[in-house]
């Protein structure tokens, strides 16, 4: 499935992580922007726990964008889940 326009979910709070998704062109895989202040440890189990709910939803073609300030992987799967579900209008976000 792709998104139908951009949501967004978390905080920047400690703990959390803001994550951004927006349809990009058709064609395009799905591209991860991370910025995270343990991403020297755990950037690679985080692209992990955000692909996951990508691929449970089957969702292709978006740019997503994660802003973590050392949330847990629950956490981040709640994030990108809630994010993936405002941007195909299965939830109410923020940016509608």
């Amino acid at each position: 499935m792709k998104p139908k326009h951009k949501a967004q979910a978390g905080t920047f709070e400690s703990s959390d992580i803001m994550v951004l998704i927006e349809p990009i062109n058709d064609g395009e895989e799905n591209s991860i922007e991370l910025s995270s202040n343990v991403g020297k440890h755990f950037s690679q189990q985080i692209k992990n726990a955000i692909n996951q709910v990508l691929e449970a939803y089957d969702i292709s073609g978006v740019h997503l964008i994660a802003k973590d300030k050392g949330a847990l992987t629950p956490t981040i799967k709640a994030r990108v889940e809630t994010a993936v579900k405002r941007s195909l209008d299965m939830q109410k976000g923020t940016l509608q």
